[in-house]
């Protein structure tokens, strides 16, 4: 065991976070820390660090072992280089290199005696250079930089002048290099890119310390981690296995709790019911029976109401019309911002229906494209034309759709005019803003909040083309769920940037892949677009090398061509598999019936009644062997 959390509790004013959290990491162990946002993840972790105290209980780290916290903010100033600030980790190093610089120069002026002790601290010096790494320190500087996301002309760039994500992930990289037995990690995918993440997944998979993780990204915990420590309600549950088998085992759990409480309720009531009956006969004998069972009644051991689950917001996407079947037509853009370009000649088309998340790594243009589509920024060439009775709902990251003066309420009403109070009382609440909370100003709100703003504004649009830039940026992991729920039942179209692949997976049925400023695409989820990436990508960017020569181009066009064709045929099969499990289940509920006709005395005297249900139960039974065999082809080749 390298670390070991003992009963830590933790109030704040009017909110009691932690009560009595307990769990422990063992060495080498992958874990997760997860639960809703304000559940006191972060706090915990400060609390681990010492840069908070707990009101009770204690976070003991084994003897002799070292600790890493990356922070989810980062204040990284001065001179120094982003190479250099990661440099700052191998300072032994450099001092022992320039030790042996100096030993080198001495023993060219050395002799007898002074020269063999000399070459002896030499030697000593160089196998400790050697043993730290001193020969490969800087290339493994560059792979961490590299990893995260920077290229070599940000190494020299000062740390002072980078961005918020750029200092987090510098101070990523320097906590990666120091190597602690331990490492804690706040939100550490908040600023990577999908190449970034999948990099850093990796390298926390082989890790030779323990981790510790807070993190919403479903598909980055599945990949790392083989332990869930959820915090729910101030208490920690431990669970074994990744984000999904957490996910199962809670379910499982939560069901069986309600069933079980059901099931007690129901013999509570029975009881009670027979007490009353046995009661109201008003004789000594049923009397003395309405003691016996209310004695029973008194020995069954009621097990406590499951509590119910946390505040969640209430989202569904409605269209208010539909709109025709060519929803957007994009004509060669192109798009550069001083002298450097994002994307160019990029043409895509998106019919009604379908769910396309555009993914690319940082810089490429992906919120670029989103804000051209809005009319926020114009295109340097190309043009887009939206179809026939196309509404555009529009969520944007930077929340520059809300109007940081206004109150939540005018917020609403001023957009939505024709809505009583009542009624945006009614629609915030569902989105968890109640009471004062409604007339609290956008400036002072968190991002989550901003959030479930700019989602209930959405909401209330009832467009029938959403187009949503990173939606899950500020949300917790119930609220990624509700609205990868609310997508999936919406009947519009759908257009979104976003790097949270579970999500995509989730929700996408197209992918567009924003690479060398071209898009590439792909017809299914995002594990279909890991599958078939690097064939697309070696397909399409060694035509372009040759001169995009016919050949090739046709072969491209046909095997999306086949793509397509694939997909038709999965969903026709899905359709024909659920109507013939519709018509089995009519059948066999018919056949029930004229079985139950049957025993009806009426009708088992008719003899003209019971030979035409005899013939239907003929037919019911011939049919029903004829759907038996369709669902049985039809499950085999699905």
């Amino acid at each position: 065991m390298i670390l070991n959390i003992q009963k830590v509790s933790k109030t704040f004013p009017g909110n009691e976070v932690l009560k009595e959290v307990s769990f422990h990491i063992e060495d080498h162990e992958k874990a997760a820390l997860v639960g809703v946002n304000g559940a006191g993840k972060s706090t915990l972790l400060k609390i681990i660090m010492g840069l908070m105290q707990p009101d009770s209980g204690m976070a003991v780290l084994s003897r002799d072992k070292k600790i890493g916290y990356l922070a989810q903010h980062q204040e990284l100033t001065g001179d120094m280089t982003v190479f250099e600030q990661l440099l700052t980790v191998k300072r032994e190093l450099l001092k022992l290199s320039e030790q042996m610089h100096i030993s080198e120069k001495l023993m060219a002026s050395l002799s007898g005696d002074s020269l063999h002790r000399e070459m002896e601290a030499y030697a000593r010096m160089t196998e400790e250079y050697e043993r730290g790494g001193g020969y490969a320190y800087r290339s493994e500087v560059t792979g961490v930089l590299k990893g995260l996301g920077f290229c070599e002309e940000d190494f020299d760039k000062k740390v002072g002048t980078l961005s918020g994500g750029q200092k987090t992930r510098v101070a990523l990289g320097r906590l990666l290099l120091t190597a602690p037995d331990i490492i804690l990690l706040d939100e550490p995918t908040n600023h990577l890119d999908m190449n970034s993440i999948v990099w850093l997944e990796g390298y926390l998979m082989n890790y030779k310390g323990a981790v510790l993780i807070v993190s919403h990204d479903r598909y980055f915990l599945n990949r790392v981690v083989t332990k869930v420590i959820e915090i729910d309600r101030g208490e920690s549950f431990v669970y074994s296995g990744n984000y999904d088998a957490f996910s199962r085992k809670k379910a499982d759990m939560r069901h069986a709790e309600m069933a079980a409480y059901a099931k007690a309720q129901a013999e509570r009531q029975h009881q009670e019911e027979v007490i009353t009956k046995l009661k109201s006969f008003n004789r000594e004998k049923s009397i003395k029976r309405a003691e016996s069972h209310q004695k029973m009644l008194d020995r069954i051991d009621m097990p406590d109401k499951p509590a119910a689950d946390e505040d969640v917001m209430e989202l569904k996407f409605t269209p208010r019309f539909e709109s025709g079947n060519d929803v957007l037509s994009v004509e060669g853009l192109s798009k550069s911002f001083d002298g450097i370009s994002l994307f160019r000649d990029i043409s895509f088309e998106i019919k009604k229906g379908e769910h396309v998340a555009l993914i690319g790594n940082n810089g490429t243009g992906k919120s670029t494209i989103l804000k051209i589509l809005n009319g926020l920024l114009l295109p340097d060439t190309g043009f887009f034309k939206a179809g026939a009775n196309v509404e555009i709902g529009y969520y944007d990251q930077e929340m520059q759709v809300l109007d940081m003066d206004k109150t939540i309420f005018e917020e609403i009403s001023d957009d939505y005019p024709e809505l009583t109070n009542t009624k945006i009382r009614n629609y915030l609440a569902a989105f968890l803003f109640t009471g004062e909370s409604v007339f609290e100003y956008i400036r002072d709100l968190s991002g989550g909040e901003r959030a479930r703003v700019s989602l209930c504004k959405l909401m209330l649009s009832s467009a029938n083309f959403i187009i949503l830039d990173e939606p899950t940026n500020h949300l917790d992991i119930n609220s990624r769920e509700i609205l990868e729920s609310a997508i999936n039942s919406y009947e519009g179209t759908l257009l979104y940037v976003s790097h949270d692949r579970y999500f995509i997976n989730r929700t996408a049925t197209r992918i567009l892949d924003l690479t060398h400023r071209k898009l590439l695409n792909y017809i299914g989820n995002y594990d279909y677009y890991l599958e078939k990436k690097d064939t697309v990508e070696g397909l399409h960017f060694s035509d372009e090398a040759s001169g995009g020569d016919n050949a090739s181009e046709t072969e491209a066009k046909q095997d999306w061509k086949a793509q397509k064709e694939e997909q038709a045929r999965k969903r026709k099969l899905e359709n024909d598999l659920a109507k013939a499990e519709k018509e089995i289940e009519s059948l066999e509920n018919e056949d029930k019936g004229i079985d139950a006709s049957f025993e009806d005395p009426e009708i088992a005297c008719d003899a003209e009644k019971c030979v035409n249900l005899s013939r239907r139960k003929e037919e019911i039974s011939l049919r029903l062997e004829e759907l038996y065999g369709i669902w049985e082809k039809l499950s085999e080749e699905s």
